[in-house]
């Protein structure tokens, strides 16, 4: 029997990378729960108002961010940076976004943008705790 404790494991950060992931989709969910065309989803989204136009938007907002949060990740793993570090900036960035889907929802736009920003930080933050 194998020693699992030699076997390859995920680091929290990569857990979060699977929450990133899943953080579009919980918003097309959102814009589309109820009544949604699914002949012409996309004529269907972008006539909507209110909420479910925001979170149409964070949605797209969510997909354009995960390359540089996945790269960031990755990029912290292989410079063999502080796992600690890498895993309390990934989770920080989760958070963070977690929040800017929620002040989207809310339609509170300066504590969005404030989220974002804080969430870009703490991703440009993951990118260079590993360099040396």
């Amino acid at each position: 029997m194998a020693d699992v404790a030699h076997l390859p494991h995920f680091t929290l950060a990569y857990w979060c990378i699977l929450v990133a992931v899943l953080m579009p989709i919980v918003c097309a969910g959102i814009a589309k729960a109820g009544k949604f065309d699914n002949h012409d989803p996309r004529t269907w989204l972008s006539q909507q108002k209110g909420y479910r136009a925001r979170a149409n938007a964070a949605q797209t907002n969510s997909f354009e961010n995960l390359p540089f949060f996945i790269g960031a990740v990755v990029i912290a793993h292989q410079l063999q940076a502080s796992q600690g570090w890498i895993d309390g900036l990934a989770l920080a960035y989760i958070v963070l976004r977690i929040a800017y889907v929620a002040s989207y929802l809310a339609d509170l736009a300066s504590l969005r943008s404030a989220l974002y920003m804080g969430a870009f930080f703490v991703n440009v933050g993951l990118l260079f705790v590993g360099y040396r």
